[in-house]
């Protein structure tokens, strides 16, 4: 191969890539922590380069064109290849050694999180995790934890962010449940239906009935702000959940019920503070929990 002929910046490409990913500028700039500006002209001087238009731009919003479509999965595949090349590159270096915090909701930590902790103890076993399995929000800037796993997207301009999966949580029941109790088919008559909710009660209640569900404080069984707790009721057949499918697949015989319930979204982020830029030990298990856990 003739190396000198290829003119390749994995910045311009990284810059493609995140665009199309994020849908817009504004947001990639915000995932690679950069100026939307300095971000425009890295897919500017990309198109270019290539000689091709990778977008239309309507407006503030971005679509792919024909021509984007086709390289996106190139560059993708090029964007894993170098993430696992600098995961394996610094998992085998002494120096990539030390404890890591990170914070996560209760089922998150027990049922999500400990695969990909497992693969971090084999890639790099000289990092040590402490999992804060917590409801509550820690507080990054003041070094509560390294990293979190949080379901809205922070705001402060000192903290870095990246999506991993965007989920819908819907209304879930056991056969057990089922046989038990029955099942309901009328948002309108919950009579005998029994939820499992989170605190506060109050607002679970007025959530519910904001998405059709004419739902009283009647038909909550038990409320907790442990998730956990609240799983375990499901799981034992003696309440119904609102669940993502990610987490009702852990709860055997679980199934969806009350169709005219409208979903709630239920986005993951994985947020860390922008020192995670020259950290290498953080980096390491920011991309690895992005790797694992990302939909």
């Amino acid at each position: 191969m003739n190396w000198s002929s290829i003119r390749f910046d994995w910045n311009q490409a990284r810059a493609f890539l995140v665009t199309a990913e994020e849908g817009s500028l504004s947001a990639a700039a915000r995932a690679l922590g950069m100026t939307q500006p300095t971000l425009g002209r890295q897919v500017a001087a990309l198109e270019e380069r290539l000689g091709v238009q990778l977008f239309d731009r309507t407006g503030r919003a971005l679509q792919l064109t024909e021509a984007g479509l086709e390289l996106l999965e190139q560059v993708r595949h090029m964007g894993e290849a170098a993430g696992q090349f600098s995961l394996i590159a610094t998992g085998q270096s002494e120096a990539i050694e030390g404890h890591v915090t990170i914070t996560a909701g209760d089922i998150t930590a027990a049922l999500i999180l400990p695969p990909a902790l497992i693969r971090l103890s084999r890639e790099a076993p000289g990092i040590t995790v402490e999992v804060v399995a917590s409801n509550e929000v820690q507080n990054l800037r003041r070094r509560e934890a390294d990293i979190a796993i949080r379901h809205l997207r922070p705001d402060q301009p000192d903290l870095i962010a990246r999506k991993l999966r965007q989920e819908e949580a819907r209304c879930y029941a056991t056969g057990a449940y089922l046989a038990r109790y029955g099942e309901p088919t009328d948002p309108g008559n919950l009579n005998g239906a029994y939820f499992a909710a989170f605190e506060p009660l109050g607002r679970f209640v007025t959530e519910m009935q904001a998405r059709g569900l004419v739902l009283s404080r009647d038909n909550v069984r038990v409320s907790s702000a442990s998730g956990m707790v609240l799983l375990e009721m499901i799981r034992r057949g003696e309440a119904i959940g609102v669940l993502t499918p990610t987490i009702a697949a852990h709860v055997p015989g679980a199934r969806p019920i009350l169709p005219g319930f409208t979903p709630i979204p239920v986005p993951s982020w994985l947020v860390s503070h922008r020192e995670l830029r020259t950290n290498r030990r953080i980096r390491l298990v920011f991309d690895l929990l992005v790797e694992e856990l990302s939909g």
